[in-house]
């Protein structure tokens, strides 16, 4: 695996069915971590319906993490009625350290990306112009262009204490 690629599902904090075809990893608005259908290493080789298909041009290879939420969308001016909760953005940071630190990813720009992130660098994919994750609601402060940076500290943060112990 090379990469972890971060969504939002723009649904409510449980992942539907459909939803568990499409990422390995959803994390529910209580921070619970749920399996989707396919194990990363499913998208080691993308085979028509047989790998989670959560990055339009960007799958092989790539581990998909979607939390459950942003239903409506949201921005600083207007919230939807499930935004991104603490515990569930908490969750999702711990989770893509603990699988960055199994797979051997790098914590770089091109090892953790957000969904919006991959489509700006690959505009001629189906990726481009998706704004999850573009806005982190327990931290309002942080910009659009600067939530992958925000992210990939945080998934840093969490390496090293895992490291730690």
């Amino acid at each position: 695996m090379k990469r972890i690629i971060l969504h939002w599902t723009a649904g409510e904090y449980y992942p539907t069915a459909a939803e568990r075809n499409y990422y390995h990893f959803l994390v529910g608005g209580d921070g619970k971590i749920y399996k989707g259908k396919f194990r990363p290493e499913d998208n080691l080789v993308c085979v028509r319906g047989c790998y989670a298909a959560h990055t339009g041009g960007g799958n092989t290879g790539s581990i998909g993490i979607a939390l459950c939420a942003m239903e409506g969308f949201c921005n600083k001016e207007h919230c939807g009625k499930y935004p991104i909760t603490p515990v569930q953005f908490e969750a999702a940071m711990q989770l893509s350290a603990k699988l960055a630190l199994k797979y051997g990813i790098k914590t770089d720009k091109s090892g953790v990306m957000t969904h919006y992130e991959f489509g700006n660098k690959h505009p001629d994919t189906t990726s481009y112009g998706k704004s999850d994750i573009t806005y982190i609601p327990p931290y309002p402060w942080v910009g659009k262009n600067e939530a992958g940076d925000f992210i990939r500290s945080k998934i840093r943060w969490y390496k090293a204490k895992m490291k730690e112990v």
